[in-house]
């Protein structure tokens, strides 16, 4: 203690510990810069190395002469109406059969007709009589049977979009076919049977074709 009673060795002893303590982080941060050089230089040399060794793997490399081809280019996707006309043509195409026996299905009257299992007789009679008006119709007759299957499936397709619940289908009667053979009048009502959409359907009356076309009844999707 001097003569005012300060303790002088205590500020003393108190200042050399700091001056120790800056000493030792000084001593750390120049090994942790010695290191970070270190490692840098390390990191120089090996990247070094490698660009060496990459030169002298391609050194007696020689670049392939121009084939004088052209790249192939995939074809551009169909745009997207022509698309699903192209899905719907090859999936009614995958299950439309003209080999299908349809006889077991059909009712022998003196009208030709179809209904699916679980639709009612009262629905053909109904069909025959005219209760639902025909909204539209295609006429098949002159066209070949792959030709006249595919505007068949495109016919029910838009049917089903437009809402027509009942349409009728002209086949012809066959009197211009090779031989005279009804070949439309034979494969329709087997490509009908087929569309899971198709409730039932039966002979024309005289005034909307007789023979010659069918009336069909469809079953709309669900709203």
């Amino acid at each position: 203690m001097n003569r005012r009673g300060r303790p002088v060795t205590v500020e003393r002893l108190d200042g050399l510990a700091g001056l120790g303590s800056l000493a030792v982080e000084l001593k750390a941060q120049a090994r942790r810069k010695a290191d970070d050089e270190r490692r840098r230089r390390e990191q120089a040399q090996r990247l070094a190395r490698e660009a060496n060794l990459f030169r002298n793997e391609v050194a007696d490399a020689v670049p392939l002469p121009p084939t004088g081809r052209a790249d192939p280019k995939r074809p551009a996707p169909a745009t997207v109406p022509r698309q699903r006309e192209l899905d719907e043509r090859a999936v009614l195409d995958a299950s439309l059969s003209d080999e299908i026996g349809i006889e077991q299905y059909l009712e022998t009257d003196e009208a030709l007709s179809y209904r699916r299992h679980g639709i009612g007789p009262d629905v053909v009679r109904r069909l025959r009589r005219g209760e639902w008006a025909v909204k539209g119709q295609i006429d098949l007759h002159g066209l070949r049977a792959d030709e006249a299957r595919e505007a068949l499936g495109a016919f029910l397709n838009r049917a089903l979009r437009d809402e027509w619940r009942c349409v009728r289908v002209i086949h012809g009667k066959g009197l211009g076919s090779a031989g005279r053979e009804p070949v439309l009048k034979a494969k329709v009502p087997r490509w009908l049977v087929q569309r899971q959409e198709v409730l039932a359907f039966c002979q024309a009356r005289p005034n909307d074709g007789g023979s010659g076309a069918l009336i069909v009844l469809l079953r709309l999707p669900a709203r």
